[in-house]
């Protein structure tokens, strides 16, 4: 929620030109036509707008998603209407739908949107809207709870605003806009978040700082990919698309912009916490629906979802990650072998016996009991470790580790930060931003890492190639700042010829070179000296 300038009063409107015929009599267009051309400029229309909540100059203000013209329903996210609740904030702790008598009966809400135009540039209309009520999102409510100990907000104790906000995260809002009813209208399309998997590109739309310049900000887009899902049904989604304050309530897209997208969940936080910057929370559309059938009823039913979606390319290659414990410590693992495991020496902790868990997508955790064959020492500017599993990885798939780097390149970092304890591996995207050394001995990325990332793999997004192993991420110590979207990774052609003799004499010390470095590499990864900044 957030409190902004007041919603902007750019009513737009089309007028159809005319002509003469023949006989002087002035031509319209047919119904027929007329419907052909609404059709057409409805196609390209994003179904996304700011809804404002209160009069005077800063209405508390976010983002909603136009989900059906006929009739005309907006649903967006419930915490704008925290301040306006006649019970106070402590009615989101109620568990069963809330009418629309808990709010003022003068309560006015606005709705803004960009109706688009034929050959010209879409108008910004007003709409007045009346909440119908509020549903609770039981599957979405259920999986937040049930990662209450892993999820990844701060450890400080919470004040009231943010229980106030916590209690509100379930629930959303549906508003009726008569004015946005077209005739033959009906739902946007939609996509169930069951059918996706972690890597999935995502689109999400919203309104930055909500009513604040929509001239500005009205529907901005940003691409990301499915990071982590949990729930029924994958109820509750995380993302690494960027979502500003403001955004919350916007819409999250299958497809391009420039088609007609699927809605597939909506935003209900722009972030997840300290332990999850750069990530968004985000509810499944599917979800919101099942909890809102009672107050849609007279309304009459969504469409059923469409056909299952295809699954996300290169998939298979995602299941080289693990998740490493070590005593008290923990983090993540790429398989290069089926008994033979790379991670950072900084995860393990001295004397403990490792453990790794495979969680391939769909299948059965599998833990195994490792040894360490190979610590680099703490002076190796490479913070490397290779573990041997007691048994064959099941189901085990070698990644194709990579010869050659381009800057630039799409890239998916995978590791076990973000909820994925609980959830298994979270995805982010980025790019590969900086190759570093002649012989590459450091990687850079912008994709988002946590803590318990160390030792995943950086993929590469087109093919699954193994672009190296994530060791850490950017800190500023004096500031105490962590920056998520700049890490630092150990190129996999630093690691292929002792993998190489390993696997040919079986003989640790193959990887003794790794121990050395020289001064490129030291001087590369001389940050990680001073002091760290671990995973």
């Amino acid at each position: 929620m957030v409190a902004g300038g007041g919603a902007a009063r750019h009513a737009g409107s089309s007028s159809s030109s005319s002509s003469s015929s023949s006989s002087s009599r002035p031509w319209r267009a047919s119904p027929t036509l007329h419907r052909l051309r609404r059709a057409a400029a409805m196609s390209a229309e994003l179904p996304c707008c700011v809804v404002s909540v209160g009069d005077g100059a800063e209405p508390c203000s976010c983002s909603g998603v136009i989900l059906c013209r006929g009739p005309g329903l907006v649903l967006c996210h419930a915490a704008v209407f925290s301040p306006f609740l006649q019970p106070g904030p402590e009615a989101w702790s109620c568990h069963q739908a809330l009418p629309a008598s808990v709010l003022p009966p003068s309560l006015r809400v606005r709705l803004l949107h960009a109706a688009p135009q034929l050959g010209a540039t879409p108008a910004l209309q007003e709409h007045e809207a009346q909440p119908l009520g509020f549903a609770r999102c039981e599957a979405f409510a259920r999986a937040l709870a049930g990662l209450a100990a892993n999820w990844c907000g701060s450890e400080e104790p919470e004040g009231e605003p943010e229980q106030e906000a916590a209690a509100a995260l379930p629930w959303f809002a549906w508003l009726r806009a008569p004015s946005l009813d077209v005739p033959g209208g009906g739902w946007t399309p939609w996509a169930s978040a069951g059918d996706l998997q972690k890597g999935a590109a995502l689109l999400v739309c919203g309104s930055p700082f909500g009513a604040l310049c929509p001239d500005l900000f009205l529907n901005t887009l940003s691409g990301g990919v499915l990071s982590n899902a949990a729930g029924e049904g994958n109820a509750l989604l995380l993302t690494d698309a960027r979502c500003l304050p403001g955004t919350q309530g916007g819409a999250v897209l299958l497809g391009p912009a420039a088609s007609r997208p699927r809605v597939v969940a909506v935003i209900a936080a722009t972030s997840c916490g300290a332990g999850g910057r750069g990530l968004a929370l985000l509810c499944s559309l599917h979800a919101v629906l099942r909890s809102s059938r009672g107050l849609l009823r007279q309304l009459g039913e969504p469409p059923a979802p469409p056909a299952p979606l295809a699954a996300v390319p290169g998939a298979a290659a995602r299941c080289c990650v693990a998740l490493v414990e070590s005593g008290g410590a923990w983090g993540s693992g790429t398989l290069l072998a089926p008994r033979l495991l790379l991670t950072c020496r900084h995860v393990l902790q001295a004397g403990a016996t490792p453990r790794v868990t495979l969680r391939p997508h769909g299948g059965r955790a599998t833990v195994l009991q490792a040894r360490v064959l190979f610590a680099a020492a703490e002076a190796s500017p490479f913070d490397v470790a290779v573990l041997e599993l007691q048994e064959r990885a099941p189901g085990f798939q070698p990644p194709r580790l990579a010869s050659a780097f381009q800057p630039g390149e799409a890239v998916l970092a995978l590791g076990f930060g973000a909820l994925g304890r609980a959830c298994g591996p979270s995805v982010t995207g980025g790019v590969l931003s900086a190759v570093v050394g002649a012989s590459p001995v450091m990687l850079q990325s912008t994709c988002a890492v946590h803590p318990g990332s160390s030792g995943g793999p950086l993929l590469a997004t087109s093919d699954g190639r193994l672009l190296g192993i994530v060791a850490s991420n950017a800190r500023d110590n004096a500031a105490g700042a962590t920056y998520p979207h700049l890490n630092f990774c150990v190129p996999a052609t630093l690691l292929q010829p002792p993998l190489a003799r390993y696997l040919r004499s079986r003989d640790p010390a193959a990887f003794a070179p790794l121990d050395a470095g020289d001064e490129g590499a030291r001087a590369a990864w001389r940050l990680q000296q001073r002091p760290p900044s671990k995973l």
